[in-house]
């Protein structure tokens, strides 16, 4: 008996390690595999990339030591963009996944200064790695993780106070650095073509002016989209 468990804990951890995948994650049946690596420069086999559309709408805050940059009320905006994703071992369906993203975030505060609203447009570059793992042939699970880098384009910072506006990312020292970057994690939902995720990003880049004051961005996603 003791031999036999042994044997059947060995067959477990070694038989997943000889398991194929299609590039979409879906595994590949044993009956499929001699032909399946026959032909994998066949398009009809082997696509270990793919492209995707997303459109959605995030809710923000900003987090500071600064009581002028911190937001105690959420924002909310829109963020739309390209994604395409590259397959990183042939056995598993593992990608990397990378695109460019215009991602509105920022917040709102009232505090003893005042009252304001602070909109921050970022083109965003995220660089994930992503798990399909295929429930059937049509549904997929996609957790993923990784992080993202911005750049400030756009953005007004609105002070109610005294009926003014300025941009976001100007020299004023309660504007904010042009540049972000920080960690994303979430998950995503694939049925055929169609795609949808949720996500978070915790800012780790100080996108405040003084260096004594740290100011971050975080921010919760919820995207729709198709693959191709």
């Amino acid at each position: 008996m003791k031999k036999l468990l042994v044997i059947l804990v060995a067959l477990v951890a070694v038989v997943p390690a000889f398991a194929q995948y299609y590039p979409d994650g879906r595994p590949i049946p044993p009956r499929l595999r001699n032909g399946y690596n026959a032909q994998r420069t066949d398009n009809r086999y082997y696509h270990n990339v793919y492209y995707g559309l997303r459109l959605g709408f995030g809710v923000s805050t900003v987090n500071s030591d600064a009581e002028s940059l911190n937001s105690n009320k959420s924002k909310t905006g829109i963020n739309v963009g390209a994604v395409v994703g590259v397959q990183l071992t042939p056995t598993a369906p593992l990608y990397f996944e990378t695109g460019l993203y215009y991602n509105e975030k920022g917040g709102k505060s009232e505090n003893s200064n005042g009252k304001f609203t602070y909109n921050l447009g970022y083109l965003e570059v995220p660089l994930l790695v992503k798990y399909k793992y295929y429930a059937n042939r049509d549904f997929s699970i996609e957790p993923f993780a990784g992080g993202y880098l911005a750049c400030g384009v756009s953005g007004k910072i609105k002070d109610y106070n005294n009926r003014a506006a300025y941009s976001s990312f100007s020299s004023n020292e309660d504007a904010f650095n042009r540049f972000d970057g920080g960690i994303r994690v979430g998950c995503g939902l694939g049925w055929q073509n169609l795609y949808m995720e949720a996500s978070y990003d915790i800012g780790l880049a100080n996108i405040g002016k003084d260096s004594f004051d740290d100011t971050h961005n975080g921010c919760f996603n919820l995207t729709f989209g198709v693959n191709f």
